[in-house]
C-alpha cells in the first residue's frame, strides 16, 4: 500500500527579504541614473537578474556563459575583499571611543525592507556584499557623528565601498548570451566561428568543462535533430541576435521611500 503512494511534491520556497538602513546603500540597490558627466550603472536588482541568465546559459552548455560565470566569481570576491579592508579601517577608527563611553546599533528607525526572488548563487554573493555595505555605511556614519572622522573621511571611504559594488554591477552589464554550445565548438560549425568571431576565444579547460564556477549548474546539451543544416542556421542566428537564453526573469526592486538627509 505504501508502494503505492504518490506524493505531489512541488518546488520548495522560502520568504527572502533585505533590510537596508541607509540611502546609500538602497542608492546602491535601484542603480545610477546616467547624466551628462557618469553613465547609467545598473542596481544590484539588475545585476541578480542578469545572473539568473548567466546561470540559465551556462545550463544551456554556453562556454561563454561558463567564462562569464568565472570571471563574476573573481570579481564578487575582490569586491569583498575591497569592503573588507574598509571596514577594518572602521573598525580601527572605532576603537578610540574610550570605555566609559556606550555606544549601541547606528539603526534607521524606518529601515526598508526589500522582497528577493533570486535563483542563482552569484546574485546571492552580491547581495551578501551590499548588506555589508549597509553595515559598513551605518558604521561610517556613526563614526563622524561622535566626532572620530571628518566630513571628507566620511564621503571618501563611503564613496570607495559603492564604487567597489558599481565597478562589479558594470562589469556583469557586459555579458551576452552567445547561442552556442561545446558541441559547435568540436564540429567546428558556422555558429561557432560567429561566437568566436564576436565574443572570443574560450579557454581549452572551460571548453572542454574542465573548469567551471563554484556554482555552476548541471549543463543541458541541445537534442540531436534530423536536419543538422536548420541546426546550424539557427544557432548562428542566436549567437548573432540573442542576448540572453530567456527574458523575462527580473529581480524584484522593492520600494525605496525617497532621498532624505541622513546625520
Amino acid at each position: 500500500m505504501a508502494n503505492e503512494l504518490q506524493l505531489n511534491l512541488g518546488t520548495l520556497r522560502s520568504t527572502m527579504q533585505l533590510t537596508l538602513h541607509t540611502h546609500h546603500a538602497s542608492r546602491i540597490w535601484h542603480g545610477r541614473t546616467s547624466s551628462e558627466e557618469r553613465a547609467a550603472i545598473i542596481g544590484l536588482n539588475g545585476f541578480v537578474s542578469i545572473m539568473n541568465k548567466m546561470k540559465r546559459g551556462a545550463e544551456q552548455d554556453d562556454p561563454y556563459s561558463d567564462v562569464w560565470m568565472l570571471r563574476i566569481e573573481d570579481k564578487l570576491n575582490d569586491t569583498k575583499e575591497s569592503l573588507r579592508a574598509l571596514r577594518e579601517q572602521v573598525d580601527r577608527v572605532l576603537l578610540q571611543i574610550p570605555p566609559a563611553l556606550s555606544l549601541g546599533e547606528n539603526l534607521n528607525v524606518q529601515p526598508v525592507n526589500l522582497p528577493l526572488f533570486i535563483n542563482a548563487q552569484l546574485g546571492f554573493m552580491a547581495v551578501y556584499l551590499l548588506a555589508d555595505y549597509d553595515d559598513l555605511a551605518r558604521r561610517l556614519i556613526l563614526a563622524h557623528h561622535t566626532a572620530l572622522i571628518d566630513r571628507s573621511t566620511l564621503e571618501r571611504w563611503l564613496k570607495e565601498g559603492a564604487h567597489a559594488l558599481r565597478s562589479l554591477f558594470s562589469l556583469a552589464q557586459q555579458y551576452k548570451y552567445s547561442g552556442v554550445q561545446r558541441g559547435d565548438y568540436s564540429a567546428n560549425t558556422a555558429a561557432a566561428l560567429k561566437a568566436r568571431e564576436r565574443f572570443g576565444d574560450v579557454p581549452q579547460d572551460v571548453l572542454e568543462g574542465t573548469r567551471r564556477s563554484r556554482f555552476a549548474p548541471p549543463m543541458m546539451r541541445r537534442s540531436t535533430i534530423q536536419d543538422p543544416q536548420a541546426d546550424e542556421d539557427a544557432a548562428v542566428d542566436a549567437a548573432i541576435d540573442s542576448d540572453s537564453p530567456e527574458e523575462g526573469d527580473e529581480a524584484s526592486p522593492g520600494s525605496i521611500p525617497p532621498e532624505e538627509e541622513e546625520r
